[in-house]
């Protein structure tokens, strides 16, 4: 079988030159989309579809799984609040820097794209979203009934947030609740793994709808798309770099600790995580690599990695949004006030878990877009170069998994430092002689977490 990454490119092709000839075509006699561009559109929406399918069921699982995993850790709220601090910390950092590129480069300015017919030239507010925190029902759900050609029809959205207030005020009453919530929670990681194999299957499916959702842009808008989704595609990989190759090292540096053995040690999992584009699908191997290269405590680690994989994601829910909230309102020619670019930042460090380690990012870029008030045409349009956008991202989504662990154990003195300094010689992981453990640590940093408790 081709492997992913091939299938991909060769999709990035076809959909160019479908939509360059559906563009040829031009309209039909009554002014509607010919029948090629039809077909493209439909391909797109409906890949589209299902990904955002299976969005609440994994958000729900994956925080309330993470959340549980609190049960592992002895000093467990001490070690949860330094663990969110810097997720925190590194996320304001990277959006910092998305918001810089977005306004300095200006990828989609000078497009002379008409904004879309459903905009109504809202804005968001602060007042908004801090309502948009309070559930309206158990999933955030609402419905809209419209009325088309004299018939009605009912659609159902969700909002993220709320999502996520529910899922965590779920996951933090079963750690209260003890012994009797252990079938629950056992049932949520069996959903979990489900929902995880369907989405999978759902992602084996982006080759076609990479061709249907740039074949469909290229259609639309033509060669100003091209160059503006490149000019996008290059202001996201600038913005990447700068945080995995300027921003980490000098984190690693400030803890007293050496960038070189970090990367040697996190690279398995980075690597990996750029061809699979997943961070969830990295999350084993990012794990090991915290614990045996790293020096991070086994029952630490696997509170944080996981958490990290559903929360921490300085790709996928700092830059990127940032970028592409910034590129959707120079697209369309909509001008961004203080308000809004500080929103950018608040949305991208609270809603992180929104993308739930997925490949790709349609939940947060909605959700950015949604808070701002930018026209939601903006997720179709940048969807068609997400593949080559979301191998860089993920990479960066798992080096920082890997990374704050690593801070925040040094910090705390958990740290086997011994690890963490020790020879790679080729191989992808230290010697598994040396026991990571929490209790049995052989290295400089001493361990309070032997032992789980409630």
């Amino acid at each position: 079988m081709t492997s992913f990454g091939p299938q991909i490119i060769a999709a990035l092709i076809a959909g160019l030159l479908l939509g360059l000839l559906a563009r040829s075509l031009g309209e039909t006699a009554g002014g509607e989309p010919n029948g090629l561009t039809t077909t493209l559109t439909t391909i797109g929406d409906s890949y589209v579809t299902l990904l955002k399918t299976a969005v609440i069921p994994l958000i729900f699982t994956a925080v309330v799984s993470s959340i549980s995993n609190l049960r592992q850790v002895s000093n467990a709220a001490r070690l949860a609040w330094n663990t969110l601090l810097w997720f925190g910390i590194t996320a304001l950092i990277a959006v910092v820097i998305g918001i810089g590129l977005g306004t300095l480069l200006q990828p989609g300015a000078n497009t002379g794209a008409a904004q879309p017919a459903e905009y109504t030239g809202g804005t968001g507010s602060w007042w908004a979203f801090l309502q948009g925190l309070i559930p309206q029902n158990f999933l955030g759900l609402a419905a809209e009934t419209t009325i088309t050609e004299g018939e009605p029809a009912t659609s159902l959205s969700f909002n993220v947030l709320q999502l996520l207030v529910v899922a965590a005020a779920v996951g933090i009453a079963a750690l209260k609740v003890g012994e009797k919530a252990e079938p629950f929670l056992n049932l949520n990681a069996s959903a979990l793994a489900i929902i995880q194999k369907v989405l999978w299957w759902i992602i084996r499916l982006a080759p076609l709808g990479t061709v249907g959702l740039i074949g469909r842009a290229v259609a639309t808008y033509g060669w100003d798309t091209i160059g503006s989704l490149g000019k996008f595609t290059l202001a996201i990989y600038l913005g990447l770099a700068l945080v995995l190759f300027v921003v980490y090292p000098v984190l690693i540096r400030a803890h007293g600790l050496s960038p070189r053995q970090y990367f040697s040690g996190a690279w398995p999992a980075i690597q990996l995580a750029f061809v699979s584009r997943s961070s969830v699908g990295t999350l084993p191997l990012t794990q090991r690599v915290a614990e045996r290269n790293l020096g991070v405590p086994r029952s630490y680690a696997s509170f944080a990695v996981p958490l990290g994989a559903t929360t921490k994601m300085d790709g996928c829910a700092a830059i990127y949004p940032a970028v592409a909230a910034i590129f959707v309102a120079q697209f369309y020619g909509i001008q961004l006030d203080a308000t809004q670019y500080l929103l950018i930042a608040l949305v991208s460090v609270l809603g992180s878990a929104a993308t739930a380690g997925t490949t790709g990012a349609v939940v947060m870029l909605t959700l950015t877009l949604s808070t701002l008030g930018l026209p939601l045409a903006g997720v179709g349009l940048l969807l068609a170069v997400d593949p080559i956008v979301d191998m860089g991202r993920t990479a960066v989504n798992v080096a920082g998994q890997a990374l704050v662990p690593t801070i925040v154990a040094k910090r705390q003195g958990i740290m086997d430092e011994d690890l963490y300094n020790a020879e790679r010689n080729g191989d992808p992981f230290a010697d598994d002689s040396v026991d990571s453990d929490a209790g049995t640590s052989t290295g400089t940093g001493t361990t309070e977490m032997a032992g789980a408790a409630r």
